[in-house]
């Protein structure tokens, strides 16, 4: 905290001093102190663009670019007050406008013009269009990216961490480089000043000369002139490193490598290269007039230089030859590391290598996007993060086929047939049409696949038509409605809790784990989404477990309460609004009989029917749920809430898709209209 403080200190007083120069008049002796640690500040910026692996790593060199520039105007209005008032702005100007121009003038002013025609001619306005165009081509390329780790996220490539630092690296980039393309502005705008600076000092000083001193024009012109240029030379060459430094900062092909390492290995890594590098000059200094010792000396050392790369290049190919037979060799040796082997994937889908161009984006296959949207779709529907869904192909699977997996135990399967169409019939089709009788595997309907020829004429009958990838997520959807309450972990219901802690931290503190553990809520929620009920209003069940946890801590007891404060969801789902639905109903001396046989112990309750009467009830069941099939309608038996749970709990091995409801979690604007009872 300590270092943080003084590097903020440091940079503010860098600021301050800027500011202070433009206002307040130094010495001489602290104005070369000053101008040295810029020239030093300069070289440093621009060392650093140089090594930086990639360029994240100089986030905030646009802020670095705007401090630098301002600091160097701020010098510049100094030494131009010096120059003006005293005609000694110090030996750091006087020295390089003597030194570098060779106590010439017209030497200097050449020397001068030359470093700004090439700062503003080559350096800026390739960096300025170079940032322009990175930026657009950066922002221009966010989608791919963000669908290229989607799509490593949903093939189990990559973690959830390691995909949101993939997001948030594309993220700052794209900021980096937008900045970077107005940043730019700021050294071209510093060059202009320096120019327009330089004139000033040159016309002013000539005239301060003349005018306050009585210098004959010859003499202000030699002394004011040197100064000028000295001034000018002195602002403009760290001008130049930091647009140097832009330039390289931007021109980075890399985003990961050292910059000295590759360049060298780029220019002189070739032997090839430097052999006939080497021949060219050797011949020039042969045949033409050229100097013989040079040319012929330096074509010899590139050819030394290319076999000695040459050998290197061998011993370095077969070292490596020889690590990866070590390696294999090792790798051999050492006992197996069955640690991978005993991870089990939640959920899977393998598919044989005819259904790969389906999978693969290069071949214009979109399953991968499917499988995304089926994420999204079921986060919405049931507010529940679905797992990451493996996908792999699997040669011992037949070419059309495939399988999906949970927890590693296959549970559905499925065949398609490349390019053609299933079509099937929503029962008012009468006109046949011909094609290959298939079942849909979802459903289990009856369908046929047809060409796609066959397509237009299909859909223009009233076939419903889907594509094969349409297929394969819908299987899959289904799949994981189906499982989806044994995928929800205890990991899966404590990131709901610290999602719902953000918001509302005093309901959640108050339940977890006062009153309930995380086990019980994950039955809780289990329970619900086992019945299609969606735990996305989390609130809401929180707050009715609050209310009767201190009561009961029966999860079954416990989900009965909360699908009863989620009646409006559950009226909504099972119960059309403006239409009346048909049910079925609950014999009350049923329900009594149901709940004589409910035995009660410490891992819950269960009933002791006997066998006899469940057969009887099933069988009545069965003759009310084809009642309801015959209709058209899905098949909804309506109990008493003490009855609900057990009723349910009693038939769901025998009739899966049958809903059941009790009257508590029916809204009073719903019309209902029974059509048979069911009795033993």
């Amino acid at each position: 905290m300590k270092n943080m403080q003084k590097a903020d200190i440091g940079v503010a007083a860098y600021v301050l001093a800027a500011f202070a120069m433009l206002i307040i008049p130094i010495p001489s002796q602290l104005l070369d102190v000053l101008l040295a640690f810029n020239i030093a500040v300069s070289f440093t910026i621009m060392f650093g663009c140089m090594f930086a692996n990639e360029v994240l790593q100089m986030s905030y060199f646009p802020t670095i670019l705007l401090f630098t520039t301002i600091f160097r105007i701020a010098l510049n209005v100094s030494s131009t007050r010096l120059i003006l008032t005293t005609g000694d702005p110090g030996n750091v100007v006087e020295t390089f406008g003597q030194y570098v121009g060779g106590g010439d003038l017209i030497v200097g002013c050449i020397v001068f013009v030359i470093l700004i025609l090439v700062q503003f001619m080559i350096i800026n306005k390739g960096s300025e269009r170079v940032a322009e165009v990175t930026a657009r081509f950066t922002l221009d390329a966010m989608p791919g990216k963000q669908m290229a780790i989607d799509a490593d996220l949903n093939t189990g490539a990559i973690t959830d961490a390691e995909a949101k630092r993939r997001r948030d690296k594309i993220q700052e980039e794209a900021s980096f480089f937008g900045s970077m393309d107005g940043a730019v502005k700021y050294v071209k705008g510093d060059a202009t000043a320096g120019l327009v600076i330089t004139a000033v000092n040159l016309i002013g000083g000539i005239a301060m000369g003349m005018f306050r001193q009585g210098m004959e024009l010859t003499d202000a012109l030699n002394q004011y002139t040197i100064l000028t240029i000295g001034d000018g030379l002195v602002s403009q060459i760290p001008s130049l490193l930091i647009s140097l430094s832009t330039g390289i900062l931007v021109t980075k092909g890399s985003k990961d490598a050292d910059f000295g390492t590759v360049l060298v290995r780029q220019l002189f890594g070739v032997p090839k290269v430097l052999y006939l590098v080497g021949a060219v000059l050797v011949v020039l200094g042969i045949v033409t007039p050229l100097n013989p010792i040079i040319f012929v000396g330096l074509g010899a050392a590139f050819i030394v230089v290319g076999r000695v790369i040459a050998g290197t290049l061998e011993t370095a190919k077969i070292e490596q030859e020889v690590d990866v037979e070590e390696a294999t060799a090792e790798e051999i040796r050492q006992p197996e590391n069955v640690t991978s082997l005993l991870q089990v994937d939640p959920i899977e889908l393998e598919f044989g290598y005819g259904i790969i161009p389906l999978a693969d984006v290069n071949q214009g296959g979109d399953l991968l996007d499917r499988v995304v949207m089926i994420r999204r779709q079921i986060a919405l529907e049931l507010g529940t993060v679905v797992p990451i869904i493996r996908l792999r192909d699997n040669i011992q699977l037949n070419p059309n086929q495939y399988i999906i997996k949970i927890k590693g135990v296959q549970v559905s399967e499925g065949e398609i047939l490349f390019d053609h169409y299933m079509a099937m019939n929503p029962g008012y089709v009468e006109e046949e049409i011909t094609g290959i009788p298939t079942f849909e595997p979802s459903f289990h309907l009856p369908a046929i696949w047809i060409t796609e020829g066959q397509r237009e004429r299909a859909e223009s009958m009233g076939y419903t038509v889907v594509d094969p990838p349409s297929i394969i997520a819908t299987h899959l959807t289904e799949i994981i409605r189906q499982h989806i309450a044994e995928l929800l972990t205890r990991q899966d219901v404590q990131n709901l809790v610290n999602n719902l802690r953000e918001s509302n931290p005093s309901l959640v503190d108050e339940l977890v784990p006062k009153l309930l553990g995380l086990g019980e809520i994950q039955k809780v929620l289990q329970n619900l989404l086992r019945e299609g009920i969606s735990i996305r209003d989390l609130l809401t069940i929180f707050e009715t477990l609050a209310d009767y946890a201190s009561t009961t801590r029966d999860s079954d007891i416990l989900t009965e309460y909360v699908r009863q404060s989620l009646k409006r969801a559950i009226s909504n789902k099972f119960f059309p609004a403006n239409e009346t639905t048909s049910v079925v109903t609950l014999d009350p001396k049923l329900e009594q009989e149901i709940m004589g046989s409910v035995k009660q112990t410490e891992q819950g309750a269960y009933l002791t029917l006997d066998p006899a009467k469940t057969k009887a009830i099933m069988d009545s069941v069965g003759v009310e749920v084809k009642k309801l099939e015959d209709m058209g309608r899905v098949p909804i038996v309506i109990t008493s809430p003490i009855v609900r749970v057990y009723f349910k709990k009693l038939t769901e091995d025998y009739y899966k898709d049958l809903v059941v409801v009790s009257y508590n979690e029916i809204e009073s604007n719903i019309e209902l209209q029974s059509v048979g009872m069911v009795t033993a």
